[in-house]
């Protein structure tokens, strides 16, 4: 597992399989949050077994199916509260991670500013530059 932590409390990933799950949880997480949606590509476990597999290690699962290119405002307030609600840490995965990573940003520009999450994002291996634009707009509107 390929597992990038962007705060004490939350780590992205690529692609999770059933038989990872158990692993995190020997590792100490928590909770798990998958934002790919269901049938993005042949071989991707689905959510259900995921979910399955998740209860099986005793980690909270949750689904927010976020298409890739296309993150709404809406999905980073669910993200956002997900993350708040659930037992930490958490570790939020889609095919590379960077999904996942875009969603924390987004949602947490308002209270670090858009440097420092860009900062963040990229320690932990994503480069979310492209992105600028819209952080600093959600910087704005702290």
């Amino acid at each position: 597992m390929d597992i990038h932590p962007l705060t004490d409390n939350l780590s992205v990933s690529p692609q999770l399989r059933p038989e990872d799950l158990p692993v995190l949880a020997a590792r100490g997480f928590r909770s798990v949050i998958n934002n790919r949606p269901d049938g993005e590509e042949p071989d991707q476990p689905t959510s259900a077994a995921l979910a399955q597999a998740a209860a099986a290690a005793g980690l909270a699962y949750r689904h927010l199916p976020v298409v890739s290119g296309q993150v709404q405002d809406a999905e980073v307030e669910a993200f956002m509260k997900l993350l708040d609600e659930l037992p930490a840490p958490v570790l939020a995965f889609c095919r590379t991670g960077t999904r996942s990573t875009t969603l924390w940003a987004l949602g947490m520009a308002r209270r670090l500013g858009a440097q420092a999450v860009l900062a963040q994002a990229k320690a932990a291996g994503y480069d979310l530059s492209a992105l600028a634009p819209r952080l600093a707009e959600a910087e704005r509107q702290r």
